[in-house]
Formats: C-alpha cells, sequence, structure tokens
C-alpha cells in the first residue's frame, strides 16, 4: 500500500470558499505531499500557479454537483479548466437520465467529455446516495463503456457520502478495470483505510490533514 496522503485528493468545493482559504488548502497539500487538490474551476489557475514546483496535481468539478447540465455545458466547462490548467477532473453523470434508463444519453455525455482529455484522468460522480443498488451497478458500467479512468462514490452534497456497500457493488463491476475514488464523509483514518482495504484508489475528502494526523474532523465533506 502506498502511504496514505498519496490517496487523497485535498477538496475544498463549498460555494463560500475564499481565495485565502484555496491558499490556505494549496498549503497543507504541499505539506503533507497529498495526491491532489480539488477546487472548483474558477480556482483552478490560482492552485495551479501555487502548485506548479511540486508534484500535488490540481482536480475540479465539472457538471457540479447535480449533473443535470447539458453535455455541451459540461464539455466547455472541461475544456475551460484543462486550459487553466486542471491534471483532472470529475465529472457528475447525469442522474435523472439514469434513472430515466436512457442509457445511451448517460454514456455519450461521459464519453463528450472524455473526448476532451485523452491524456488527463477523468473520474465519473455516480451520488450513490440517490441511486438503487442496480443502477449504482448500471452506472458503473456505463462509465467503463465511456472510457472513463475512476468511477466516485458522491460529490459530498447529497444526502449521504460513501458507504461499503456503494464500493462493494461498483468493484463488482470494475474489478481491475477501473479505479475508484470513495468521497463523502470520510473524516478519520480508520474509515479512510477501510475503504483503501476494499480497493478505493483515491479519496475525496476536505479532512485530508485530520486523516494523516489520525484525528477525526467535524467536516461535513
Amino acid at each position: 500500500m502506498k502511504s496514505l496522503n498519496r490517496y487523497i485528493d485535498h477538496t475544498l468545493l463549498k460555494a463560500d470558499a475564499t481565495k485565502q482559504q484555496i491558499l490556505n488548502l494549496c498549503e497543507e497539500a504541499k505539506t503533507h505531499n497529498f495526491f491532489s487538490v480539488c477546487v472548483n474551476s474558477s480556482y483552478v489557475a490560482l492552485a495551479k500557479a501555487q502548485l506548479n514546483e511540486t508534484n500535488v496535481k490540481v482536480c475540479t468539478v465539472v457538471g457540479f454537483p447535480l449533473g443535470a447540465a447539458s453535455t455541451q455545458a459540461k464539455v466547455a466547462e472541461a475544456k475551460t479548466a484543462l486550459e487553466a490548467g486542471a491534471d483532472e477532473i470529475d465529472m457528475v453523470i447525469n442522474i435523472g437520465l439514469l434513472k430515466s434508463k436512457d442509457f445511451d444519453a448517460v454514456w455519450k455525455d461521459i464519453e463528450a467529455v472524455k473526448r476532451q482529455l485523452p491524456h488527463n484522468i477523468l473520474k465519473v460522480i455516480l451520488e450513490t446516495c440517490y441511486l438503487e443498488d442496480i443502477e449504482i451497478i448500471k452506472a458503473s458500467e456505463l462509465a467503463v463503456q465511456s472510457g472513463a479512468d475512476f468511477i466516485k462514490t458522491s460529490t459530498g452534497f447529497g444526502t449521504r457520502g460513501a458507504s461499503v456497500n456503494d464500493i462493494k457493488l461498483m468493484k463488482s463491476v470494475c474489478g481491475d478495470c477501473m479505479k475508484i475514488k470513495a468521497s463523502g464523509g470520510i473524516r478519520d483514518t480508520k474509515t479512510a483505510l477501510e475503504y483503501i482495504n476494499l480497493g478505493v484508489e483515491r479519496l475525496g475528502t476536505s479532512s485530508g490533514v485530520a486523516i494523516v494526523n489520525g484525528e477525526t474532523s467535524n467536516s461535513t465533506y
């Protein structure tokens, strides 16, 4: 197992996040050598400038947090983020289309975004809190079909975050063909290690500092 800190996408996606808070996030990521920071796209350039001389990546979100934007809007958002310096993109699937069983539209939505970043990582957020088990399985299959690099549990803004059941369902589809990111509600070392031991490759959390220090955070993400 790699070092715990290298699993962490150190995250700040709150609507009221200030520039200073983003700078603080980047400093924490440098101090603890987290894998990446995950910020809203308006802060990608700022984060990239702060992390330019480090190996900490910049991750951003697309179609966040609802997933209901048009495919054209998601594509444009992804292109803009890449131009600003994003290394990785976490996009939210169109949950309503999945529940409508319009599976072609769901995978084409993902595929259109992935086409914009053939050499960058795309993580597909399923938002599992709104899905039945069979829908988690189907969404995972569609992400594989669409050429994404990761499937991710949650935005952190839904009714709950990741669960052990989510990870097991996603793993049952993916096996070793796709990586999994757990996010939402990961606030302590015990939970982080539980997901890693289930096969998770990345953790999305605003509690990265507490996790690597063996503490428990009261953060909601």
